[in-house]
């Protein structure tokens, strides 16, 4: 099987590569770079094969990805700067990236009969309530540009093509870029108290066990939408960061704030990011670890324990 994964300099992107090398298949990896820019950390994605890709650009897509011709294409690549996203003088470029971007690929993909994962996000609900999202529901009211963009990424997808996996996760960690740990990481050091928010309720979604997963599904033809978080129970940003320093070693204080307290955002946030991951399980697919696991093992990756 051979694999075309864009947005290999992120997290996700480039722990899938590193996944399909781990499992014996050919993996392809793209981005808008000219050769790989992600960390150089000699695993597998830093020996693979490479194409330069510019996903706004049709012509350019069909070019790279018709003369690759995978059997299967993991679309990593989106803009996730969720507050930069709000900037008038960026909405162009964000819809061109998560919506235009997309619905490019997935018509190559519907030409060359190729399989299609979408990786999505929470962020195309509004967040209200206190019920877990589930993944086939089609109540979509996202709050922010980011968002928007992400659904009509999704909605390009199924109404392009027939074998296509779209996968929403949610505050996301790995090892290839920025995140939440690592801020806080860098923070904890630097001051004796943080503020963080207690009122958005998730689960974070390790980039090492979401790509075993995505694997794992490219496998099989049970195509459709899927909600893909660490196990563990739902938590607040608060709690995720008493853990964070707790496992790591750190005293930093950590006060639990409203949202409204932390002060406003350009973009709002969904209170509510629950998913509901059992379709996971009634489909064949084994769930990922607790985020506590995830975190012990991420923080050793990142040689912080």
């Amino acid at each position: 099987m051979k694999v075309l994964v864009t947005g290999v300099g992120g997290q996700l992107g480039h722990d899938v590569m590193n996944e399909l090398a781990k499992r014996g298949y050919e993996g392809v990896g793209s981005d808008i770079a000219p050769a790989y820019a992600g960390i150089a950390d000699g695993s597998a994605v830093t020996q693979m094969a490479y194409v330069q890709m510019d996903i706004t650009d049709p012509v350019a897509v069909a070019k790279v990805i018709e003369s690759q011709k995978p059997d299967v294409v993991v679309h990593c690549a989106a803009w996730t700067a969720v507050d930069l996203a709000e900037d008038e003088d960026k909405q162009a470029k964000v819809r061109a990236i998560n919506a235009s971007g997309t619905e490019n690929i997935a018509k190559v993909c519907k030409n060359i009969d190729a399989k299609m994962v979408y990786i999505s996000t929470d962020y195309v609900f509004d967040g209200q309530g206190t019920e877990p999202w589930k993944p086939d529901c089609k109540d979509y009211k996202p709050l922010n540009v980011y968002g928007q963009t992400k659904l009509d990424g999704e909605l390009a997808v199924s109404g392009t093509l027939e074998k296509f996996f779209i996968v929403r996760i949610a505050w996301v960690f790995g090892l290839n870029g920025k995140n939440f740990i690592k801020t806080m990481l860098n923070v904890g050091r630097t001051h004796d108290t943080v503020r963080v928010v207690n009122d958005q309720i998730g689960t974070p979604t390790y980039t090492l066990d979401l790509s075993r997963l995505l694997v794992d599904m490219i496998e099989t033809e049970k195509y459709g939408y899927y909600h893909a978080t660490n196990e563990g129970g739902f938590i607040s940003w608060f709690d995720f960061t008493k853990e964070i320093y707790r496992q790591a070693g750190m005293k930093t204080n950590v006060l639990p704030v409203t949202t409204a307290e932390y002060g406003i955002s350009k973009a709002a946030r969904p209170f509510n990011s629950r998913l509901d991951k059992s379709k996971l399980v009634e489909f064949g697919f084994k769930p990922l670890p607790t985020w506590q696991d995830a975190l012990s093992r991420y923080l050793k990756e990142i040689g912080e324990v």
